[in-house]
């Protein structure tokens, strides 16, 4: 059993995830930013704290990660505004990464996506650029950060049942279920020894998760 919070713990994907982290035994904090998503979020399992994690600074969101063992990234600004998306998916990622090492709380799972990486492709005048840029960023710095960390990088989100399956590496847009993904990291933070340190990219596939991430240690 283990303590874990997770930003943007009212997230499509987040609310799959935290009833599977608990079923297992697992204390899940769920930071949101409007008190009124405290009842969906605490109908999980978890527990709700509102808590402004774009405003927040260092020693606050350091207060917020301690005491917990693991920190799971599965916030966003959800596009639209180039600014809030670099506030958010870029600068406030960034300072729960600082934050996570001045608390001691080493695991940090981070949700990408599959293209986060310097030949992304995504033109700068392209809505989507701002995405990209502020997630690259972030992976960088999470890299660099020290912890042990596991960036997760699904293809294209779709809202389709669970199978329990994935391919890593996809080609193309990698499309995947948001239940699939959160099934990912909920075997991320249960198999440490085969995914920290690693940068996994996926989308459906035929290989069960938990073989597919076990597989990385070979």
């Amino acid at each position: 059993m283990a303590r874990i919070l997770i930003f943007g713990g009212h997230g499509k994907v987040a609310l799959l995830l935290e009833p599977l982290l608990v079923a297992r035994g697992d204390t899940v904090t769920a930071v949101i930013r409007n008190p009124e998503h405290e009842r969906e979020v605490a109908d999980t399992g978890a527990t709700p704290l509102v808590a402004d994690v774009e405003t927040f600074d260092l020693d606050q969101l350091t207060n917020l990660v301690s005491g917990n063992d693991a920190v799971v990234w599965s916030a966003g600004a959800g596009g639209g505004n180039p600014s809030r998306t670099y506030a958010v998916d870029r600068d406030a990622a960034i300072r729960s990464m600082d934050a996570a090492a001045a608390a001691d709380v080493r695991r940090y799972v981070m949700v990408s996506w599959v293209g986060s990486k310097p030949d992304h492709g995504v033109p700068e005048d392209s809505s989507f650029h701002p995405y990209a840029d502020a997630k690259l960023a972030a992976d960088d710095h999470l890299r660099a950060s020290g912890l042990d960390w596991t960036i997760l990088g699904p293809g294209t989100l779709t809202l389709e049942p669970a199978t329990g399956r994935i391919a890593l590496d996809p080609a193309g847009s990698g499309e995947v279920p948001r239940a699939d993904v959160a099934a990912v990291i909920a075997a991320a933070l249960d198999d440490p020894a085969a995914t920290i340190g690693r940068t996994i990219r996926f989308g459906r596939g035929d290989e069960p998760i938990a073989d597919a991430l076990r597989g990385l240690a070979g």
